[in-house]
């Protein structure tokens, strides 16, 4: 008589987003018996409401803003107009075309059982959702994270808007107040001014883009300033927001100094919390709000469960989860584990001028005291900045004392794909030298990495 399974799963993914996604499908790929359980929209954050649509609507603005500059070069284009409800449309078409929205059929044609619904675990081995019980040998805890609103007086009062609900928007609002200069504030500033908006950004730290080096957020809130009359408000703490009318009064303090500004909508893009309330106490697994406790092969406290992503609490970037969820598929399915290796994951903002950098930081640098060569090269330096008359932005290259690359920065039109070959130079410890040695295309974008490097090797 054949003896009953011990469970009625190998592994148990909770949340379809990039980090449970990817061990999902290999997990069943492998021939094991796997669930998928999601409480929102299959997929997750990053092809319904965030990374996919917000670049298609960068894509068609940027468009837009190229085309309405173009009498420089001789074309007529003052007159372009848009149509925001065919914008959003073009945004819903990128969506579905990416597969990955609203996917449950997906899995299941991959002879995953999906369920629909909030997990909560009852014990280390089983789990509830929509009042089944099931039980699995592994899971893997994917939750992600979600905004929360920051501790500012009378926010709680007022309907804002976070960067999910915006792209839901139908006409960009008149003026908007966004609290958070990092990426995904960045990006939407430069979004909504492009259609016209009077954009306040706030931000605590002293620059823009905090995280990155100081010419990246001084460079990028000139060109918000100049291009799009974007205001941006460093070192400002927004104190409170009240309802006027049908916008919002927003009170903020910077330099010592109480001002106020009123706005039709206020949008919240800073913090974001993991998603841990799904009974992770009753399975033993450590834990505190500012994520899952994971050891070097993303194993919780109770050593059959994983976590890889926003719920590990270090906003990474959707390929860092995807990473982090093969590494988990591995080690569940390998004997000999993995550790995600998080040297060389590029950091992007899809502004224009994008925005790319890899490895460590000039803060970085500072902070563990090593001893580094840098240079930069302004994008004027090269002929393409001619040709497509663009000259903001530049690539900047940090190197150990030996040369060898450890941290570069690429402002530029095309940073995202730039990056790409700094990002090989940082995984595999390429000196300037090497780099700067390799032939770089004419007329492309980066040779300004060749001369960045060259300024370095000599």
């Amino acid at each position: 008589m054949a003896r009953k399974p011990q469970f009625d799963y190998d592994l148990i993914v909770i949340g379809s987003g990039a980090g449970g996604s990817a061990a999902a499908t290999i997990a069943a790929r492998e021939g094991k018996k796997v669930a998928i359980i999601e409480a929102d929209t299959f997929g997750g954050d990053s092809p319904n409401w965030s990374d996919v649509p917000m670049k298609a609507l960068l894509h068609a603005s940027q468009l837009y803003d190229e085309a309405r500059h173009g009498a420089r070069f001789g074309l007529r284009s003052n007159t372009m107009g848009y149509n925001y409800p065919s914008l959003r449309a073009w945004k819903d078409i990128a969506v579905k075309r990416t597969g990955a929205a609203g996917n449950k059929k997906f899995y299941e044609s991959q002879g995953i059982d999906a369920f629909e619904g909030n997990a909560h675990f009852l014990s280390p081995n089983e789990v509830t959702v929509n009042r089944r019980h099931l039980s699995a040998a592994h899971f893997l805890v994917a939750t992600g994270s979600h905004w929360v609103a920051p501790d500012v007086q009378g926010l709680a009062d007022v309907k804002y808007l976070t960067p999910r609900t915006i792209l839901e928007a139908l006409r960009p609002p008149k003026s908007l107040y966004i609290i958070g200069g990092g990426t995904i504030g960045v990006e939407i500033a430069q979004l909504m001014a492009i259609f016209g908006t009077k954009v306040y950004i706030a931000e605590i730290a002293a620059r823009l883009l905090p995280k990155e080096d100081e010419e990246v957020g001084e460079l990028i809130e000139r060109v918000l300033a100049e291009s799009k009359g974007v205001t941006a408000l460093t070192q400002t703490r927004t104190l409170s927001v009240v309802k006027d009318g049908l916008g919002a009064r927003v009170t903020f303090l910077r330099g010592g100094v109480e001002k106020s500004v009123r706005v039709d909508e206020v949008l919240i893009a800073t913090g974001r919390t993991p998603s841990v309330d799904l009974g992770l106490e009753n399975a033993s697994i450590k834990y505190t709000p500012t994520g899952i406790d994971v050891n070097e092969h993303l194993q919780t406290t109770a050593k059959h469960i994983y976590a890889a992503g926003d719920v590990l609490g270090h906003s990474r970037h959707t390929h860092t989860a995807l990473h982090e969820s093969r590494v988990v598929a591995h080690n569940i399915l390998m004997k000999n584990k993995v550790t995600p290796d998080y040297t060389a994951s590029p950091r992007l903002t899809f502004t224009f001028p994008g925005i790319a950098s890899v490895g460590l930081s000039e803060d970085d640098c500072l902070k563990r005291d090593l001893r580094i060569n840098k240079a930069t090269a302004p994008l004027n330096m090269i002929a393409r900045s001619n040709t497509s008359d663009f000259h903001d932005g530049f690539v900047k290259v940090i190197t150990d004392k030996k040369g060898v690359i450890l941290g570069a920065t690429v402002v530029a039109p095309h940073a995202a794909e730039i990056i790409h070959e700094l990002t090989l130079a940082v995984k595999y410890q390429l000196t300037a030298s090497q780099v700067a040695a390799t032939p770089h295309a004419f007329l492309s974008w980066s040779e300004a990495v060749r001369v960045a490097c060259g300024k370095i090797a000599r």
